[in-house]
């Protein structure tokens, strides 16, 4: 594999965990301080990137822990 290329991506799980809670994201962008616009950009997986503070907040709003927030998944045939 070519160095910067990936086997996987990240899923950012935001919609199960907001439907769990009965939160709406206009609610969560309220609690965590993070725009709307932010939050839905990470929210669909166009994100690059969040910083631990972003994601401690959220944690700590959804009562969860980074791994039910974010998931690994490996691309099919992907090679190892």
């Amino acid at each position: 594999m070519p160095p910067g290329e990936l086997d996987g991506h990240i899923e950012v799980r935001l919609d199960e965990l907001l439907a769990r809670r009965g939160m709406t994201l206009t609610e969560l962008s309220h609690r965590v301080e993070v725009t709307i616009a932010n939050l839905s950009i990470l929210k669909t997986g166009k994100g690059r990137a969040v910083r631990f503070s972003t994601l401690a907040r959220l944690c700590d709003v959804l009562d969860c822990q980074p791994g039910d927030l974010l998931r690994y998944t490996r691309d099919p045939g992907a090679g190892r």
